[in-house]
């Protein structure tokens, strides 16, 4: 385990996206005494059949809010910026490396660059653009420097042009499902009513509560089976062979060339789950 506390800061580009790609990783953390970050770098105002803008906006800001709860987050920031039209444009990035200075993170997660949306496509690009600004003096001059450059690593997907996912991280997240669990949860525009019904999938989803998360995981959650069985052989590598063929649900990451740069030597300190 680190000696010191570690601050993880996770951006995503909705608010639910950290929750879903690495809320486990976050629970791991906190557990031992971390600080972690979410951010949004939207407010998520489209994403309903339904309902839309301002009533949206705040609804899914409170069900992140619920959800920083649950896990026990430092914070769940929500960026004011229209889901859908994020652009990698100078104020955004301006903004990007502000958040990244004030909250002086070891470690910084986020999206890929190749991905199906926009918002997560930018988001990462915002990122890998402030990731060498935040030491440059004359750059968002009122905001103090970094004395040095975070380290970055990517959230998983499956996506393979250009380039796959290669995971240089696979952290299981047994321990940590059911809290996991609750935060998705907490994200009921998204999980119980826009993506069912965006899926054709609606006419499933359970009335109450209690069932509602038992299908949640039932839909969810085969996502993160694969994701251990993908990649078994990292985890044999990282937490042993009995350990490592044992775990059933994990989250994987990749690490990011831009900013510190990540190197496997990098893990012990930065990953202090592996025994």
């Amino acid at each position: 385990m680190a000696e010191s506390k570690l601050k993880i800061l996770v951006i995503g580009a909705h608010p639910d996206d950290a929750d879903i790609r690495c809320g486990g990783l976050a629970l791991k953390y906190i557990a031992q005494g971390n600080e972690v970050k979410f951010l949004s770098t939207t407010n998520g105002d489209t994403g309903h059949h339904e309902i839309g803008g301002i009533e949206l906006a705040r609804r899914r800001y409170g069900e992140a809010q619920a959800a920083a709860r649950v896990a026990g987050l430092a914070e769940y920031e929500v960026l004011d910026l229209h889901n859908g039209e994020l652009e990698p444009s100078v104020t955004n990035r301006k903004m990007i490396i502000r958040i990244i200075r004030e909250y002086d993170p070891d470690l910084i997660v986020t999206h890929r660059p190749n991905d199906y949306h926009p918002d997560h496509r930018y988001t990462s690009q915002l990122v890998q653009d402030a990731s060498y600004i935040v030491t440059v003096p004359n750059m968002v001059a009122l905001t103090d420097i970094l004395p040095r450059t975070p380290k970055i690593c990517y959230m998983h997907d499956w996506f393979r042009k250009p380039i796959p996912f290669q995971p240089d991280v696979v952290v299981g997240i047994d321990e940590v499902i059911e809290k996991k669990v609750e935060m998705m949860h907490c994200h009921e525009s998204q999980f119980y009513e826009w993506l069912p019904f965006n899926q054709g999938i609606a006419d499933q989803v359970p009335v109450d509560p209690e069932q509602r998360k038992e299908w949640l995981v039932s839909w969810r959650f085969p996502y993160f089976e694969k994701v251990a069985n993908e990649y078994r052989q990292v985890l044999i590598e990282l937490y042993g062979e009995q350990k490592g063929r044992a775990v059933r649900y994990a989250e994987a990451f990749e690490g990011c060339e831009y900013g510190a740069g990540f190197e496997r030597d990098d893990i012990p300190e930065l990953f202090p789950f592996f025994e």
